[in-house]
Parts: structure tokens; sequence; C-alpha cells
């Protein structure tokens, strides 16, 4: 009786294993099955963005101009976005462009021998943007599992900050950081997308790089310092396509 029950248990067992393991690799239904039969997709995107700067200042800063020290702090933004995906031929691969309005801040922080250049030992500079962002990328798509895919990106943008003082009038008293209106920025990043029944949501995180010198050069106290500097920003953002 006791070698019964024993067997009646394995088997018992065995059969819930054998379940368990033919459950699980099951393909699970698959949501919006003709995603990837589209040419053309369309949705929005909503995000949040650092910003800061990459600084190069002039080799004698200190004994010119009594800077001790200059850094930068990243601040955070926002950005939204209206996405058109183009397929090139294979759902693998496709080509993403997302005209996007961004706010972004970044502060750059003086520290001068004393107080004699701005008034102040230590100076903090605010530059604000509200930029009309232009990024076109090629997206690099893994197959779709069941509901699942995993992607790269790699383009450019054009930048145009709608806030810029470019054109602005200086005082001597009251100095600022003029930067260029336009900007063109190197991008990389990737992200991952889950496919529900009729949209398909992607979680993105990417990074830009400017690539040209940024600064206009007027001579102020703040400006003497720096020699060239370039934006930079990282964006994260949430993507519905539908």
């Amino acid at each position: 009786m006791g070698l019964r029950s024993c067997t009646m248990k394995i088997l018992a067992i065995s059969f819930v294993l054998i379940s368990f393991v033919g459950w699980s690799q099951m393909e699970k239904p698959m949501n919006y099955r003709r995603f990837d039969e589209k040419t053309l997709h369309f949705g929005f995107m909503l995000g949040a963005n650092s910003a800061d700067f990459t600084v190069y200042q002039v080799p004698e800063a200190y004994e010119q101009f009594g800077v001790r020290s200059l850094s930068n702090r990243s601040q955070p933004g926002g950005q939204v976005g209206v996405v058109t995906t183009l397929k090139l031929g294979t759902p693998v691969v496709r080509l993403r462009f997302i005209p996007t309005l961004s706010f972004q801040e970044r502060i750059l922080s003086y520290q001068f021998i004393d107080d004699s250049y701005t008034g102040s030992e230590f100076t903090d500079e605010r530059v604000q943007s509200t930029n009309l962002d232009f990024p076109l990328m090629f997206q690099f798509r893994t197959i779709r599992i069941n509901n699942f895919a995993a992607y790269a990106l790699a383009g450019f943008q054009y930048s145009l900050d709608l806030q810029s003082q470019a054109n602005a009038s200086q005082t001597f008293n009251d100095p600022f950081i003029k930067i260029n209106r336009s900007d063109w920025q190197g991008q990389v990043g990737g992200g991952i997308e889950f496919f529900a029944t009729y949209f398909k949501l992607g979680l993105e995180l990417k990074y830009s790089q400017g690539v040209s010198n940024v600064l206009i050069q007027d001579g102020t106290s703040l400006s003497k310092p720096i020699d060239q500097i370039y934006n930079r920003v990282w964006w994260f953002s949430l993507i519905f396509e539908g």
C-alpha cells in the first residue's frame, strides 16, 4: 500500500511539472499583430530631460580673468513631441522623426579670486532654453518576441532655441552668457517596446552631444574665461504609437 501511494504521488508531481513546463513554453497571444505590416506609424511622445554643457576654459583663465573654478550643473526639463516612423523594407530597420518642443536649463557656477570681476566672488549663471528640436534617427529593432522588443538608435538633430538671447544687449554690471540660437547634435540611444491591443508603448533613453561651439564670445567677465561650450542632454521618453 505504501509503495502504491508513493508511486501515485510521483506520478502526480511529474504530471504537474510536465504541465507547468508545457504551459511556460506556449506562445503567448500576440497583441497588435498587424503593427509590422504597416509602412507608416504615428504617435506622440512625452518625456523628461537633464541638460548641461561640455565647457572648455581658456588655458590661463586664472591668471587672466581671476577664475578660481568654473563648473556646470545639469537641471531637469521636459519635452513633448509628435512621432512619425517609416519602415524601411524590413520590420527591424526604421526611420524615426519626432519634432519636439523641449524645455531645458543649465547652470554655470563661477568662483573668482575676489569680487572685483563681477561684484561677487561666487556667481551662478542660469541658461534657460525653449527649443524646437528636429531629431532624425535610425531605429534598429530586435525581432519581436511575443509582445516585447528592444531597439537601438543612432542619428542627429537640429535644435532652434526660441528663448535665445543671442541678439540681446549686454550691460557691464549685469552680464549673462549668450548661446547661439541654432545647434546640431549627434544622438545615440535605445529602448524597449511593449505591444498592447491597439497601440505600442516604448520606453526610451537617449543622449545628445552638440558638435559645434555655441558660445557667443562678447567679452564680458562671464564669457571671457570660456573658450568653447557644447550642448549635451540626456532624454527619457514615453512613446505611444498606433
